[in-house]
């Protein structure tokens, strides 16, 4: 039986989320952030400065994209959508660290983080059952 706290220093090297990429890009910390969703969900908005590579190309684009000492964060549409697992599977059989933005773009959005689309970078408003600090604090 795999005890408790190994199992969540487990998971969480496995997952992050919108708030700690968020924090992490803020701080400097060097991760690719890569959406693994289709073309047109990517026209529609995507977390600003992410890269495309749908998790089917991941095979083939990545090893000549992407540095193989970098941190890869893979994300797809929500809770609801297990594309990013699939991505995240690709990095990791070609030996990438990996980890899945669980919440995906859905709370990435509802956090109030920047995304970005044909018209530029923007921010929509933050949805108080997701980011409710954030709405006090700029009160």
């Amino acid at each position: 039986m795999i005890d408790r706290a190994d199992y969540y220093a487990a998971k969480l090297a496995y997952e992050t989320d919108p708030s700690d990429v968020h924090a992490a890009l803020k701080a400097g910390e060097s991760i690719v952030v890569i959406d693994v969703r289709s073309d047109e969900a990517w026209a529609q908005g995507r977390v600003a400065g992410a890269t495309h590579m749908h998790y089917s190309e991941i095979a083939t684009r990545a090893p000549l994209e992407i540095s193989a000492d970098a941190e890869v964060v893979v994300y797809c549409w929500s809770p609801g959508c297990n594309a990013g697992a699939k991505g995240a599977q690709e990095f990791a059989k070609l030996g990438y660290r990996v980890r899945e933005m669980i919440g995906g773009f859905e709370y990435w959005v509802r956090e109030g983080y920047a995304i970005e689309d044909a018209d530029g970078v923007h921010h929509r408003p933050v949805d108080p059952l997701t980011g409710i600090a954030r709405i006090r604090s700029h009160a």
